[in-house]
């Protein structure tokens, strides 16, 4: 027990600079009173005098105090970061589109598609593996029995082919 009471007097001793350290680092004080609370409970196991001899210094003390006002700042950082993410696309609703953009939508198209018959048909097998398939270039240049600069260099020819002729 005596374990125990040594902790609680350093805890009770340094307590209220404990709160005004982690304060700097959280920039909120009800944030900090619940750091130094967690860091007393880690600083004072359960489990008595066997759990961390040799650990009941104040240094210790503020060591757990500043690693968990880090870890909530971090988790702060982190959660705030994917709060403000835009929403995931396919969530929000689909602008209605006017006849003029569908006609405009569906002659690109077309017109892609003879861009991509009157590719030499290595290239265009090469270019559907890759960008419609999601094809890597290895795999491209085993199903083409090329080499993967080959498959490469395929796949790079069409997209300057359909940039152009698209343009």
């Amino acid at each position: 027990m005596k374990y125990i009471d040594n902790k609680l007097d350093v805890y009770l001793d340094h307590r209220a600079d404990l709160v005004d350290y982690v304060a700097t680092i959280t920039g909120c004080r009800s944030r900090a009173e619940d750091v130094v609370q967690d860091a007393f409970l880690r600083f004072v196991p359960d489990n008595g005098p066997a759990a961390a001899p040799g650990t009941s210094g104040a240094a210790y003390l503020y060591r757990i105090v500043r690693n968990l006002a880090f870890d909530l700042s971090r988790r702060s950082t982190m959660e705030s970061r994917h709060q403000n993410e835009e929403s995931v696309e396919w969530l929000k609703p689909r602008e209605e589109r006017s006849p003029e953009q569908l006609l405009l939508q569906h002659k690109r198209l077309e017109q892609l598609s003879v861009v991509l018959e009157g590719l030499p048909e290595r290239e265009r097998i090469a270019i559907e593996m890759h960008r419609v398939g999601g094809y890597t270039l290895a795999e491209i240049s085993e199903r083409l029995r090329v080499s993967t600069a080959t498959a490469h260099r395929l796949v790079r020819r069409a997209v300057v082919h359909i940039a152009a002729s698209v343009a």
